[in-house]
């Protein structure tokens, strides 16, 4: 099982993975541990990643970059809409709202969804950890922020499907951080929490978190955010200032050329890291634009003027997480700061000034994210054991379930009898399970929406759920008990309904049986995997709500029972039965993408990544084809020169001449058949040279292995050594007249290869040397090596009766008798201590 984990960035990607030793970032193919999040289509294939980047100068209009701001968001979002004026390819309203990117791939415009194109950047991630790891990635841990709405994890989830990975979580990036921090920490105070702010200022967003560390737990007390403001607003900065510089200094609009912006931009980011650690720092660009090189230079306190309105954005979030935390600045033991914006001065002094200490930076700021989601996958696979580290987590959004009222209610005059209740409130912890008894005569639909929508700037409407169709036997308005989740990804869901009906029955029930199907009851609503104050939460919940939807819903006198009034009732009724029937539930999630379309998304995928490795393939045998031209040719005159001929040669270099010509002409776009035939034919005429070659190095010792084989067996037959004294001379003839068979055979093939020249075919082959050398071992080996016969066994005369003492002398002749008897059988007595017992005996 893999354990993987993804911090997929606005700009650059990371991958971490599980070992034994602990967590490791990976290297992809360019020994890099970021890999830019880039897909880029060209004619015949994409190119991902850092292969993707490579390619972005070239071909602007067709390399897809920040997608991770376009996923699961409208088309009409005024953010995403700022977002579309910096990037240089074409991004258009699809039919549902949401954005279409249009790009040239395979000759033709393809338009691509936005969760396509991160499932594509995804895939390369997985190619890399795969790669690593040497083995298949399917499970894994995806770091998301901490804003992304409902919609937009589920388009995370769809993503990762599409490349064929399957989230255990869906992780936030600064629990990600906080957990990497933590789960380290050895000094973890044990009553008194530790409470310590994350600030993670990234490429394009702000996240602060504040989490208060124990001993072996870590809890998520507040989060804040910024949407849009990260270290690419303050190249914008950058890039503005220097557009309008060269406007005027040198009468050139780079609005006007895509690949110019590109470029401008890619000086102005590096111009910001100089900056971050000089002073002042110069710009230079050669050709920018109608062939004119620019020049610009910028000290670091007129950076931070022309970046005032971004830096004035910045106290915010950390003053509303520490108000949502309920903490004062005193309070805050410490500060990490992470994230490649982060790295501003500017900013850190910000943050020195608000906290009254100064940040520190212990952690890795760009891998520290991907290294806790794959703790939290280690965590959760079974693979891995882990130090305990309980990790309470906590939901950033209000969500409320709404639905209209009863059918009576609509009849008595109330048309407008919208009811809804906050089910998992802001800071609610996740995983969660909470339950919600409704009664209803027939088919109802219930909304899951956010209370709150100022933060998000997103419909407040997240799915609808139909409930039904049911029936209830006795013709009346049915209890149901309908049960939302809030999941490990923090995506709500309806995910069941119960129709609950009571039944009589002739069986009288006692009372103490009555108790444990209460107790089975409540314990349905917390049977699922969710902290014990959760599951605590969930079952108060349900009791304390049963009656309010009563109430609202106008059924008589449930309204003026207690929840455990209810729960009394079965007790003390034993001829009542509870019987519980599941009811159907369809959904709709309002933006996402149906499952039909997830799996046509993994078919398009499967498909271009096929024609993506054909690509490749082709590639290597083009490029074999080309080093095989070059190769041949140093060779052909260098040490291949002696062992063809001249008019061979030259005819050979004129035909490696012709494909290199080729190659460049018409053989520049073929396919992988024709540069593996164009291959074949050349080595056709290449082989023999490159095997005679082959040959003259070889031969001399192979034939130096022979003759050492023929000596050392010849020396065995004639050497007078004992050991070989049990062999025959007749074998050791045989052994003799072998070796001397080999050493004629082998003088005279020798004598006849050496008045031979190297361009020919030779007569004396390295392969024969070795098999004869082979067949004179098989021959000779079992003889010489034939084992010495084993000695008879020979039996123990008796022992002298003087050895016995005076005892022995003692005995009469029937014992002595006795004794020979005992000794002359010698079936039980080992030969080799009697041997033993002789020596011993020996004067």
């Amino acid at each position: 099982m893999s354990v993987v984990g993804f911090d997929f960035g606005n700009e650059s990607c990371v991958v971490a993975v599980a070992r034994q030793r602990g967590i490791d970032v990976v290297l992809n193919d360019e020994s890099k541990r970021e890999t830019p999040a880039i897909v880029c289509f060209g004619d015949k294939q994409r190119f991902l990643g850092t292969a993707g980047a490579a390619s972005s100068m070239m071909n602007p209009k067709n390399t897809i970059s920040q997608v991770k701001r376009l996923v699961g968001r409208q088309f009409s979002d005024p953010e995403l809409q700022r977002d579309l004026k910096s990037l240089p390819f074409l991004v258009t309203e699809g039919p549902d709202g949401y954005p279409l990117i249009h790009a040239q791939y395979l000759g033709e415009t393809r338009t691509f969804t936005p969760t396509q194109v991160l499932g594509m950047v995804l895939s390369d991630l997985k190619n890399i950890a795969k790669k690593n790891l040497n083995a298949a990635v399917v499970e894994c841990c995806i770091g998301i922020p901490i804003y992304f709405t409902d919609l937009q994890r589920r388009a995370v989830i769809d993503a990762a499907t599409i490349a064929g990975l399957h989230p255990l979580r869906l992780f936030h990036e600064t629990t990600a951080t906080a957990l990497a921090y933590g789960i380290y920490k050895t000094d973890l105070p044990e009553n008194e929490p530790m409470n310590v702010a994350f600030v993670d200022v990234g490429h394009a967003s702000m996240q602060v978190c504040i989490a208060a560390f124990k001993k072996g737990q870590l809890k998520i007390l507040a989060h804040s955010f910024d949407r849009s403001l990260g270290g690419r607003d303050f190249d914008e900065a950058l890039f503005q200032h220097f557009a309008a510089k060269f406007k005027d200094e040198y009468k050139i609009d780079v609005y006007q050329n895509a690949r110019a912006c590109l470029r401008l931009r890619a000086a102005c980011e590096k111009l910001k890291k100089v900056l971050s650690a000089n002073p002042e720092a110069p710009l230079n660009i050669e050709c920018l634009m109608d062939e004119k090189d620019v020049r610009g230079f910028i000290k670091r306190d007129e950076f931070e003027q022309i970046s005032i309105p971004i830096l004035e954005r910045v106290k915010k979030p950390l003053e509303k997480a520490l108000a949502e935390a309920g903490l004062a600045i005193e309070n805050i033991h410490s500060v990490e700061v992470v994230g490649s914006g982060s790295r501003v001065p500017a900013v850190f002094k910000i943050l020195t000034d608000f906290f009254g200490k100064e940040p520190r930076r212990t952690m890795n700021a760009s891998e520290c994210v991907a290294k806790g989601c794959a703790l939290q996958c280690a965590i959760l696979s079974p693979t891995f054991k882990v130090r305990e580290f309980q990790v309470t987590e906590s939901f950033p959004f209000p969500i409320a379930l709404s639905w209209k009222g009863s059918a009576s209610d609509t009849q008595n005059g109330a048309v407008d009898n919208q009811q809804s209740t906050v089910v998992f409130p802001k800071g609610n912890l996740i995983p969660s399970v909470k339950a919600l008894t409704f009664y209803r005569s027939g088919t109802f639909t219930l909304d899951v929406q956010y209370a709150d929508v100022s933060e998000l700037q997103a419909p407040a409407k997240i799915s609808t759920y139909t409930i039904g169709p049911f029936q209830s036997t006795k013709g009346e308005r049915a209890k149901l008990k309908v049960k939302a989740r809030l999941n490990l990804h923090g995506i709500v869901s309806v995910e069941s309904a119960m129709l609950l009906e009571e039944e009589e029955t002739e069986v009288p029930v006692v009372k103490e049986p009555a108790k444990e199907s209460t107790k089975m009851e409540t314990d349905e609503v917390s049977t699922d995997p969710v902290p014990p104050s959760t599951t605590e939460t969930d079952v108060n919940m349900q009791d304390a709500k049963a009656n309010g939807f009563g109430a609202e819903n106008t059924v008589p006198d449930s309204g003026d029972k207690p929840a455990q009034m209810e729960t009394d009732a079965k007790v003390e009724a034993p001829k009542k039965n509870v019987k519980k029937t599941s009811v159907p539930i369809s959904e709709v999630v309002y933006g996402g993408l149906a499952a039909a379309d997830v799996q046509k998304a993994v078919e398009k995928e499967y498909e271009m990544a096929l024609q993506d490795r054909v690509m490749e393939e082709t590639k290597d045998k083009k490029n074999a084809v080309e080093a095989y031209v070059y190769d041949m040719r140093n060779k052909l005159h260098d040490k291949y020169q002696e062992f063809v001929t001249e008019s061979d040669r030259e005819q050979f270099i004129a035909r490696l001449q012709e494909v290199e010509d080729w190659l460049y002409e018409d053989g520049e776009d073929e396919t992988k058949g024709v540069y593996i035939a164009k291959l074949e034919e050349l080595k056709k005429q290449g082989d023999p040279v490159e095997e005679r070659y082959k040959e003259h190095t070889e031969r001399g010792s192979v034939i130096d292995q022979l003759i050492y084989c023929v000596n050392s067996y010849r020396e065995a037959a004639m050497s007078a050594d004992p050991k070989f004294d049990h062999i025959d001379l007749a074998e050791k003839q045989k052994v003799l007249n072998e070796c001397v068979e080999a050493e004629a055979w082998v003088r005279e093939k020798k004598q006849h290869q050496d008045t031979l020249p190297k361009y020919t075919t030779p007569v004396l082959l390295s392969a024969d040397v070795r098999k004869k050398a082979e067949a004179l071992d098989r021959f000779c080996r079992p003889i010489m090596m034939k084992p010495k016969p084993a000695k008879p066994a020979t039996p123990e005369p008796p022992s002298p009766a003087s050895s016995q003492g005076g005892e022995s002398q003692a005995q009469g002749a029937d014992n002595s008798s006795s004794n020979r008897d005992t000794a002359g059988s010698g079936s039980e007595v080992p030969s080799e201590p009697m041997e033993t017992d002789k020596s011993e005996s020996a004067p």
